[in-house]
């Protein structure tokens, strides 16, 4: 998708369900999203058309039923979205996102590993792009 797309919280759980697996039957989705929220079949419908206009999501009839597959990526949506929140609330910085966690203890372990794992790979090809 080369324009982002707005989507919203309410359609990030339909999102969030056709990522972990797809495609999906219109019934199946219903049945997945009801398990996590307490959402009326005709409004998880809603979501699924909104995401279809968007161009979020593709269909194709089955029988008498649809059936849903992301066209946005979720990587693709992580990394715009992570964007906007740096931009947004830190200013474009990075640091900025990661010091406000490690200042509440918000950072494991597992993750400041990660981190680091995450900074030594970048300067790395920062070295041998040089």
């Amino acid at each position: 998708m080369t324009e982002p797309v707005e989507i919203s919280n309410a359609e990030l759980v339909i999102l969030n369900v056709l990522w972990q697996q797809a495609p999906l039957l219109s019934a199946d989705i219903v049945l997945r999203v009801q398990q996590q929220e307490d959402w009326h079949e005709k409004t998880i419908k809603t979501l699924l058309n909104r995401l279809v206009k968007k161009g979020a999501l593709s269909f194709e009839k089955d029988g008498r039923a649809y059936r849903y597959s992301p066209i946005l990526a979720q990587r693709d949506y992580q990394q715009r979205a992570g964007s906007k929140l740096i931009n947004n609330l830190f200013a474009g910085s990075v640091a900025g996102l990661v010091a406000g966690f490690a200042q509440q203890g918000q950072l494991s372990d597992q993750d400041v590993a990660q981190l680091k794992a995450i900074i030594a790979e970048w300067e790395q090809q920062e070295d041998s792009s040089c």
